[in-house]
């Protein structure tokens, strides 16, 4: 195991200097343990394994920055800038100076990532909801990065991929965010009838309005393997109906045997199989370029 490799912390009883001179020489913050098989795992490796466990497979959560890395070709994405400014509609405080943090902290404006580059040199409009961001919740802002970007793909006439990892709607925005499911899902409808190839991309987790929206309205719905995928939690549909929950609910493997998601696919396996899908799409598409 790797934990074996880790040195052992030595204490010394002697002066501060001596203490300086032996301190142990495992960087802090290299290190992260797997939430499955409890694994500790250099950080660095993991993220050469595209952030996936060596040893159980597990998939750890990603940033949008990673994802784009390694989805788009390098050197090629350009991310839109729409300068939109939060609204606080229901005058909640400190939502906007939680918002001011979360940027500083994570380098994002917002819980998605937007913007156009290639995969193995093809064209495509990217979206990439981040949940480090608010848990990828989705408010006015988001909505309309969203709906901007399948409004791009019509007008080039492109294909969309988006990566969907949300908690739901953004409590703090009220009627706001939830007027952002049927904004979304009316751009979609206007994708659809423009013959835009549309790939939703489940990641773990998916839930709420998000899964109600436009995460559910792809041509073709991919999930990452053992992502959690809903629209209410268990305790709450189980309160709800008042029955027990069949095992593995809501996981992508569930909803792939129940006909909800197309395919499973594996990070490393993601950018060669949106590639192949994007080119069957074309191939089938007399006015593709």
């Amino acid at each position: 195991m790797v934990i074996d490799k880790i040195k052992k912390r030595i204490e010394y009883d002697n002066e501060a200097q001596e203490k300086e001179e032996h301190r142990s020489d495992i960087p802090v913050g290299k290190w992260v343990k797997c939430s499955k098989c409890k694994e500790i795992l250099y950080k660095e490796d993991l993220h050469k394994n595209y952030s996936v466990c060596p040893n159980c497979g597990n998939h750890f959560r990603l940033s949008s920055r990673r994802r784009v890395d390694q989805i788009i070709d390098e050197g090629t994405f350009k991310e839109f800038n729409l300068k939109i400014d939060t609204d606080n509609p229901l005058k909640m405080d400190d939502y906007i100076k939680k918002l001011e943090t979360l940027r500083e902290k994570t380098g994002l404006d917002e819980a998605v990532k937007c913007g156009i580059g290639k995969i193995n040199s093809e064209k495509v409009i990217l979206c990439v909801m981040d949940s480090n961001f608010m848990m990828g919740s989705m408010g006015k802002i988001v909505g309309e990065k969203i709906t901007y970007s399948i409004e791009k793909a019509i007008e080039l006439k492109l294909p969309i991929i988006i990566f969907c990892a949300s908690g739901g709607a953004r409590m703090q925005e009220g009627i706001i965010s939830l007027m952002q499911m049927a904004k979304t899902s009316a751009a979609v409808k206007k994708l659809n009838k423009a013959g835009n190839l549309y790939i939703s991309v489940l990641t773990d987790p998916t839930y709420g309005g998000v899964t109600a929206s436009f995460a559910s309205l792809g041509d073709i719905i991919l999930a990452e393997p053992n992502a959690m995928i809903g629209f209410a939690g268990q305790r709450v549909i189980k309160q709800t109906i008042g029955q027990d929950l069949p095992e593995g609910f809501q996981t992508a493997e569930f909803l792939l045997e129940h006909g909800f998601v197309d395919k499973i696919v594996s990070r490393q396996d993601m950018k060669e199989t949106l590639y192949k899908l994007i080119l069957l799409h074309k191939g089938g598409n007399k006015n593709a370029k």
